[in-house]
């Protein structure tokens, strides 16, 4: 594998867990009834994706949910939480207040680092929002005397690049050089190693009450990614002169990726159960019934829009030759060879026997595509807002990139159309 492509899977992983910007409301059906007796329990974070999965799993259950975040204005004013769940405000960097640039002087108040924590009691919290050890350390620390179970929501990056198939949470961890960094590095070089102390941090300030999840490519509805979204909707596009779709690799080649429900319900289980340890938490693993491959997947996507999508499957090899980025460009995607041979065949065997359960890839796409119908407007209506708050506080307004409707990650059209094009005369000169 290149360094490139290293750069871009470490991007890609790690941008599902940076970039959540949505909070959206999760169907209860189907999730269990709760075990033994109601808990409380603290979210730090909440509001953003596996956040929102993890709540409505947790209020499903009967248990009493509280969220800890900075109050941005998108909480504020159009977050409708349900009832069974309380909001405080802060920051998790200790030094920082909730409004980082809230001034003093002109009068009100906004709440510093984790005060609005101290004091009270949780039966357990789940951590979906640490990247450094420093503030981990700190939320880790204050809680420890009035929190039973710390789970951190980590990463599959925190393991050291080129595992290969079949590997579990016993392979090499990944390091990283300064441990008192507070940046990912320009190509998120650093990810990996800083989500492994963090883990340390969590599990410093509160020895064996520590559960560690490490998922892969989380999808699913309200993912600000895009990045499996891209696929569904693409194929939604396949009329006229789009319906030829570039599928990337072979139709064999496998995929692990988690809803982000049956991640949310699984969290809520290994509190109940009050499991500790630590998790991968991927798709169905390879050669187990409920496996996937890309052509399963992607079927899945084309039955879903209702479209008569037909795919071309462009080579791994073609596919870097024109410069296409695994995980970026072709988004979940990554070849099974060399360095990334085990990216999507790792063994989960430990959180499958700790209650990790899959619904069908069919229902994931049907709902992604629903979701998504919704998001674009909410998409146009946060912007709109942005400009609009940018504007009254005379800073830079922000311009479009690129039409609310089209995903965030995978190709344009436009170069989608290259590249088949390209494959297409190289075809037909062979």
């Amino acid at each position: 594998m290149t360094t490139s492509r290293r750069g871009f899977l470490k991007a890609s992983v790690a941008t599902g867990a940076a970039l959540a910007l949505s909070r959206v409301p999760l169907a209860r059906a189907g999730i269990a009834a709760r075990r033994g007796a109601p808990m409380k329990i603290l979210i730090l974070g909440g509001t953003q994706f596996l956040g929102p999965a993890c709540m409505d799993a947790a209020l499903a259950r009967g248990h009493t949910v509280t969220l800890f975040n900075r109050g941005r204005i998108e909480t504020k004013k159009h977050l409708k939480l349900p009832a069974g769940v309380d909001v405080l405000y802060g920051n998790r960097d200790p030094n920082k207040t909730a409004d980082e640039e809230w001034n003093p002087e002109k009068g009100g108040d906004s709440p510093k680092g984790l005060s609005q924590l101290e004091g009270k009691k949780w039966d357990a919290v789940i951590d979906t929002s640490g990247y450094f050890p420093r503030i981990v350390k700190a939320s880790a620390e204050l809680l420890a005397p009035n929190v039973g179970q710390y789970l951190f929501i980590s990463s599959v990056s925190a393991y050291k690049e080129g595992f290969g198939p079949g590997t579990d949470e016993t392979v090499e961890l990944a390091t990283v050089k300064d441990p008192t960094t507070e940046s990912m590095g320009d190509h998120f070089q650093n990810y990996g190693g800083l989500k492994v102390l963090c883990e340390r941090a969590a599990e410093a300030a509160m020895p064996k009450r520590v559960t560690v999840v490490r998922p892969g490519f989380i999808v699913g509805p309200g993912d600000p990614t895009d990045r499996f979204t891209y696929w569904p909707v693409r194929m939604t596009e396949a009329v006229e002169f789009r319906k030829e779709v570039l599928c990337p690799g072979t139709e064999k080649d496998p995929i692990q990726i988690i809803d982000v429900r049956d991640l949310g319900e699984w969290i809520v289980t290994l509190l109940e159960n009050k499991t500790m340890g630590t998790f991968d938490a991927l798709g169905p693993q390879t050669g187990t019934p409920e496996s996937l491959t890309w052509v399963h997947t992607l079927a899945a996507c084309k039955a879903a829009a209702k479209t008569d999508a037909e795919f071309v499957w462009v080579p791994a090899d073609f596919c870097e030759e024109q410069k296409l980025s695994p995980g970026g460009d072709l988004p979940i995607w990554v070849p099974p060879e060399g360095d990334s041979a085990g990216f999507h065949q790792r063994n989960i065997a430990h959180a499958v026997a700790a209650g990790l359960k899959f619904r069908p890839i069919e229902k994931t796409c049907a709902d992604t595509l629903a979701w998504w119908k919704e998001e674009v407007p909410r998409r146009e209506r946060l912007f709109k807002e942005a400009q609009e708050d940018a504007k009254a506080k005379g800073k830079e307004v922000p311009q479009a990139r690129a039409p609310m409707s089209q995903p965030r990650a995978g190709l344009s059209p436009e170069r989608e159309s290259d590249v088949l094009s390209a494959w297409k005369m190289k075809q037909h000169k062979e």
